[in-house]
């Protein structure tokens, strides 16, 4: 048998694999650089994916306040058009803004034109709202295809992914989300210590909770609330700063 003709089906697999990893990996560069960590082990970077959500965005803006935080949101534009006048408070609240398309579709499925329409339609809902330019984008579902980045670079954003993604969409309790939180503090202890700072870079998180649901409006997320509610005066005092990615990506340059 023709060698090519053996080897053809592991070299389809193989492609197969590497497609899908650089689709599907939340810290993978295979499809265009990402940001998926802080530059400094003390700065979490608080990101919240699918709002506004008139349910529970105003709550979450409160509770951020109450600990000095502030974080990004990836709106997506078929709800910014809908409440327009809270996207505008997320904004004057000194939050940052984020492209997370027109209707939260799986990207790795579009092609190049419909990629472009939902990014530039989830980016003019957010001009009309809130008088400014998105600078930052995440994919839904964080899936990523070929042209992406280069949509998403022409476009004059930048893609954000996460280190952390507990799955606060799930049905579960708030005790079980904010067990899956804890690993924002152990991760801070380690990266704090002087023997992680030789064996590398150290850096934070980034973390992806979601204070709406793309697939209907007014989402609960009541669980994702009551967890913050838990965990951010713990975090305070870990000594823990809550940064912008408008801010990690400042002092990514300064390091």
């Amino acid at each position: 048998m023709t060698p090519w003709l053996i080897a053809a089906p592991a070299l389809a697999v193989g492609f197969a694999s590497f497609a899908a990893y650089g689709a599907v990996h939340s810290q993978s560069q295979v499809f265009g650089a990402t940001l998926c960590t802080t530059s400094r082990p003390e700065s979490l970077a608080l990101t919240f994916d699918d709002g506004p959500n008139p349910r529970i965005t105003p709550k979450l803006l409160d509770l951020l306040d109450r600990y000095h935080a502030k974080a990004t949101f990836f709106v997506v534009g078929k709800y910014v058009r809908e409440h327009p006048a809270l996207v505008k408070e997320i904004a004057a609240r000194g939050h940052v803004l984020g492209n997370h398309t027109d209707s939260h579709p799986n990207l790795f499925f579009a092609g190049p034109a419909e990629t472009r329409t939902e990014l530039l339609r989830c980016a003019e809902a957010i001009q009309h709202a809130a008088w400014l330019e998105p600078r930052w984008f995440r994919p839904p579902f964080g899936y990523r295809s070929p042209w992406l980045g280069d949509i998403v670079h022409q476009q004059g954003m930048r893609t954000v992914m996460w280190s952390l993604i507990p799955g606060d969409w799930r049905l579960k309790s708030s005790d079980w989300l904010i067990h899956r939180l804890e690993p924002i503090a152990d991760h801070a202890a380690q990266r704090r210590h002087p023997s992680a700072r030789r064996r590398e870079r150290a850096s934070g998180d980034i973390l992806c909770l979601h204070d709406g649901d793309y697939s209907r409006p007014n989402g609960d997320r009541t669980r994702t609330v009551a967890a913050l509610e838990f965990c951010l005066p713990r975090w305070s005092d870990l000594g823990l700063e809550f940064v912008t990615i408008s801010q990690v990506a400042r002092k990514a340059v300064e390091a």
